[in-house]
């Protein structure tokens, strides 16, 4: 259940009420045109008095503030570089100042100790780090390699497994601290899926943020921006339409808005065909919708990037038809998540992208500009079937490719397997990288319940799979072939 609740908006963690704090006055500066004058002035608008709201003193929270500060302004902590997108860098990053409170020294051993005789925890220890004093069991810390086998074999459970929150979430094990205690996280191995930041209690992960510089590029105000909006925004704000969310964009800014499952739509028939393809060739499809998924196989199951789709994705795909439609177009994809930002940058994305944010940045915009959501009319956004509007929850693209068959009369009997969650991914991917594919498509979601779990979700409800397939069986075209009926993508 949301714990805070600031002018009668609910947050469901104080860390996210935080970064809204923080989001809404760059936000708002960057729109007055006073960002670079009084940026240094926020942290002390957000944390005003001598008295600490969280944290040891307000002068630290002030600090980890004009960390998050530089994030959202596109900067580095620590440094204040701006950020380069020369690459597929993860843009999660580590607020070192608000990394010092977590428990370091893994394995522990509680009073629950009865001091054995066998004494098994000291028998086990390859690197003789613990010992027997006063009969009880000791962990030298110095010595300790987090091996765990001490762990394992004591019979009553008397040593525990205190491991970093960030470390337990992160399924590719790309985070690992040094001798300063500090997170470290290994771009080489990290796939931007934002799981150690909504883990992390203390709100020392965070991504790079593009707040700025969308406002800069709403400021003209001549009708070259266009939104590409994703369908999990149906789940996330308790009361609001999405058509009163079109709305608000449009006053906004932004020139028009476009349902990111449109994308979707335009991709299914090819991604169908292709995996006909491979289905001949007696091999298997995975989806490439999710960039967190396809990053995963890239940098951990690199024999299998052959089985990913070569579709783009529906946010690429949507992008480049705005372009085409409207030459000089910007573009500016609104999702939950981290690793689309991470998409948005790479070549085959970069032309038809111009910037993506999340869901939080674009509230943390409304609030700024003065826009109540909830004071906004309806304004209906009809553009996607039904099938590709599921994209936005785990076993959505397995029932839209099952559909894109059926309508183009393509003889398949496909046998989709739905995996949700790093872990899930990884063991389906283990299966298939041994020639043992759990089915012949693969749809991989890398956050929980699909996109509906993503990190920068408002609102991580339990029935967003519900609201979701609502939401989908409110459009008017009850096909794909209907959907694109209106539009020219070729």
């Amino acid at each position: 259940m949301p714990n805070e609740s600031v002018n009668g908006r609910k947050y469901e963690t104080t860390i996210q009420m935080i970064r809204h704090e923080v989001f809404q006055q760059v936000a708002k500066m960057a729109m007055e045109g006073t960002l670079e004058a009084h940026r240094e002035f926020i942290p002390t608008m957000v944390f005003q008095g001598n008295k600490a709201r969280f944290r040891c003193c307000v002068y630290k929270e002030r600090a980890v503030s004009a960390e998050r500060v530089r994030l959202a302004c596109g900067e580095e902590p620590q440094t204040g570089v701006p950020f380069s997108a020369d690459g597929p860098d993860p843009l999660v990053r580590v607020i070192e100042i608000a990394c010092d409170e977590c428990p370091v020294d893994r394995f522990t051993v509680t009073g629950a100790c009865r001091g054995c005789i066998t004494h098994r925890c000291v028998e086990a220890c390859p690197v003789d780090a613990i010992a027997q004093i006063n009969r009880l069991a000791y962990i030298n810390q110095e010595k300790c390699i987090e091996c765990g086998r001490c762990h394992q074999v004591c019979p009553y459970g008397a040593i525990t497994d205190m491991q970093r929150p960030c470390i337990k979430a992160c399924a590719v094990k790309a985070i690992r601290y040094g001798e300063d205690k500090i997170a470290r996280i290994d771009p080489d191995k990290c796939v931007s899926c934002g799981h150690c930041a909504i883990s992390c209690p203390f709100g020392a992960i965070s991504d790079i943020s593009y707040i700025p510089q969308a406002v800069e590029l709403l400021k003209p105000k001549d009708g070259t921006v266009h939104a590409v909006l994703a369908p999990s925004v149906a789940s996330q704000i308790p009361g609001i339409t999405i058509g009163q969310v079109h709305h608000a964009l449009k006053k906004l800014g932004f020139a028009a808005v476009h349902e990111a499952a449109l994308g979707a739509d335009m991709i299914l028939d090819h991604e169908a065909k292709e995996l006909a393809e491979k289905l001949q060739e007696g091999s298997f499809l995975t989806n490439s919708c999710c960039p967190a998924f396809v990053s995963l196989i890239e940098k951990h199951f690199p024999t299998l990037t052959g089985n990913v789709s070569t579709s783009v994705s529906p946010m690429v795909a949507v992008g480049r038809y705005v372009k085409k439609l409207h030459p000089g177009a910007k573009t500016v994809f609104i999702g939950p998540c981290y690793a689309k930002k991470v998409e948005s940058n790479l070549p085959k994305s970069s032309d038809h992208i111009d910037l993506a944010l999340t869901f939080e940045e674009i509230l943390a915009m409304f609030d700024a500009a003065g826009i109540q959501l909830s004071e906004c009319p309806d304004e209906p956004l009809q553009q996607a079937s039904p099938f590709s509007r599921r994209f936005a929850r785990c076993g959505g693209v397995s029932e839209a490719i099952a559909q894109a068959l059926k309508e183009a009369g393509v003889p398949v009997e496909l046998k989709p397997i739905q995996v949700d969650g790093l872990e899930a991914c990884i063991k389906a991917l283990r299966q298939a990288k041994v020639g043992r594919p759990p089915g012949n498509f693969i749809e991989g979601m890398a956050c929980t319940g699909g996109c509906v779990g993503g990190p920068a979700s408002l609102n991580h409800n339990r029935k967003a799979r519900q609201i979701i397939d609502s939401y989908s069986e409110e459009t008017k075209a009850k096909t794909i072939a209907e959907a694109l009926s209106t539009i020219d993508c070729g």
